[in-house]
């Protein structure tokens, strides 16, 4: 029994889509996250002196972490890696809003009081506001992708620690809580790198570094 060509004879051959092209946007989202979280955990530490020049973090992390991610993000999504897209998607959302709010601050956008106390007062206001919301959200984050690897997970955790002290130094003007911020910047950082090191590894051909069990199965 021959089974027939769906085909006509004469007819033009049907043409098929091309594939997607394949890659890994951890290669350009992991990278272009660091000098942001690296410029971050200086200047909580004391060694980046932002009163003598208040805009020193806005090319880190506007146009390095806050830009990149997000082309990393759209990488993700046009290979379909959801989950991907999302987590390089929200850090970019927090590095460009973290951009925009230095900006704004140093620039005069929103309104401050003439009166130094009030505007301080102000100030302290909005920022505690910015970091429990992105405490908020990061803390769902890290439960939410509990699946993943637990190098994941610990970068993750750490970042949410780095929201609390932050929120913590802002709330009540102790140096010790910025120390520990940018700290708890660099751990997270370095897990970070640790990850990049790991996908560059396995795209150059080396063998996968341990990433540790995920929490959730």
């Amino acid at each position: 029994m021959s089974v027939e060509s769906d085909v006509q004879p004469g007819a033009a051959p049907v043409e098929t889509a091309p594939a997607v092209p394949a890659g890994n946007p951890a290669l350009l989202g992991l990278p272009t996250f660091l000098p942001g979280g690296i410029t971050l955990g200086l200047w909580l530490v004391g060694y980046l002196d932002t009163a003598t020049l208040p805009g020193g973090m806005t090319a880190a992390v506007t146009f390095s972490a806050g830009l990149f991610l997000l082309v990393a993000c759209i990488w993700a999504a046009r290979i379909g890696q959801s989950a991907v897209a999302g987590i390089f998607g929200t850090f970019s959302a927090f590095w460009l809003s973290f951009g925009f709010l230095l900006m704004g601050l140093l620039n005069g956008w929103f309104g401050l009081s003439t009166d130094p106390t009030l505007a301080a007062t102000q100030v302290q206001n909005v920022q505690a506001a910015y970091l429990l919301s992105w405490l908020i959200v990061f803390v769902a984050l890290t439960l939410a992708t509990l699946r993943l690897p637990l190098a994941f997970t610990a970068g993750f955790v750490f970042v949410s620690v780095t929201f609390a002290l932050v929120l913590s130094f802002v709330l009540t003007g102790t140096a010790l809580f910025a120390t520990l911020a940018g700290i708890s910047t660099f751990v997270f950082c370095a897990i970070y790198a640790y990850i990049f090191f790991d996908a560059m590894s396995q795209e150059l051909g080396g063998k996968a570094l341990p990433m540790g069990n995920p929490i959730t199965r």
